[in-house]
């Protein structure tokens, strides 16, 4: 598949009524929600980890993680499987999501730059916002949605032997 130069695919989901986007090539599948088996000494976004034939993969509260409302599971909430790259190596991580919503294309002159909203509020992660009719998709570089030491966290609960 040949990428077209200037436009790039986005998964889009959505988490309390905002819509999110991923770069699609980041995305390996998407998933049903499943059960969760619990990691003792998480954080509190880290809601455990699930058995992905036969790979511990560690699931995060996308919206515990932006500081939302903790939701109801749904029909519609699922887990975003994306690989995220750490010390060098692709590490796959599942992204708790209310629902995902469809696949979009955006040409370059459709992304706006990350707003700049102060130190106190780290957008470091938001890669831009992308301009749809219907508002805005805040585009996310997952490589900087977690900090070091969150990652350290997850890969610890990555070598907890998985139940199930």
């Amino acid at each position: 598949m040949e990428e077209q130069a200037g436009a790039n695919q986005y998964l889009t989901f959505e988490l309390d009524g905002e819509i999110f986007a991923l770069e699609i090539a980041k995305v390996r599948e998407v998933l049903d929600f499943t059960t969760v088996t619990r990691v003792p000494k998480m954080p509190a976004f880290m809601r455990g980890v699930i058995n992905l034939r036969g790979s511990v993969v560690p699931v995060v509260d996308m919206r515990l993680k932006f500081g939302l409302p903790p939701a109801d599971r749904t029909v519609n909430t699922c887990i975003i499987i994306v690989e995220i790259e750490m010390d060098g190596e692709m590490v796959a991580l599942g992204a708790l999501a209310d629902s995902v919503k469809e696949v979009v294309e955006l040409e370059a002159a459709e992304i706006e730059p990350a707003p700049r909203i102060g130190a106190r509020l780290g957008t470091e992660f938001i890669r831009g916002m992308g301009k749809r009719e219907e508002g805005f998709l805040i585009l996310l570089d997952i490589n900087r949605v977690f900090s070091n030491e969150e990652l350290a966290a997850v890969q610890l609960a990555d070598e907890c032997p998985a139940k199930g």
